[in-house]
């Protein structure tokens, strides 16, 4: 009998902690933001999709060496560049990010020697189609710097 009201008096402990915990918080100041209209800036230490760098003349510092590609252990992107007639360095034409096969891992931004990759601050990435997240990243580039 007497573990029964000790279980009474502890339960009602517990609800009147509780209870404090609700009442304190119901009076405190909301902290959330009205989404479609105002959005949260990202902190630098956000990781998103990868992005490629431009350099100062809106192109991008790939070299194409391909060690992004190497180091993914996903196997998410894939590149191809082609070198001009007279030019010295190869010339990136295709860079393609399948977002769907990406576990943000990092390995192409650690791997790549040249600047030429980073995480991005993209957090509203939202679609029913699995194409939307297959990212040309060459077009997001040249679409960018415009």
């Amino acid at each position: 009998m007497i573990t029964y009201f000790t279980d009474i008096y502890h339960g009602l402990i517990s609800l009147f902690i509780g209870m404090g915990i609700t009442f304190k918080e119901f009076f405190s100041p909301t902290v959330t933001v009205s989404y479609p209209y105002e959005t949260l800036t990202m902190c630098d230490r956000y990781r998103g999709h990868t992005q490629l760098i431009a350099n100062e003349e809106g192109k991008p510092n790939c070299v194409v060496c391909g060690l992004c590609e190497k180091a993914c252990p996903s196997n998410c992107i894939s590149l191809a560049g082609e070198k001009p007639e007279g030019g010295k360095k190869k010339v990136l034409t295709k860079y393609i990010l399948d977002f769907t096969r990406c576990s943000l891992c990092g390995s192409c931004v650690e791997s790549c020697n040249f600047n030429a990759l980073e995480f991005s601050k993209e957090y509203n990435l939202a679609s029913t189609r699995k194409e939307d997240f297959i990212f040309d990243l060459l077009k997001r580039l040249e679409e960018k710097n415009k």
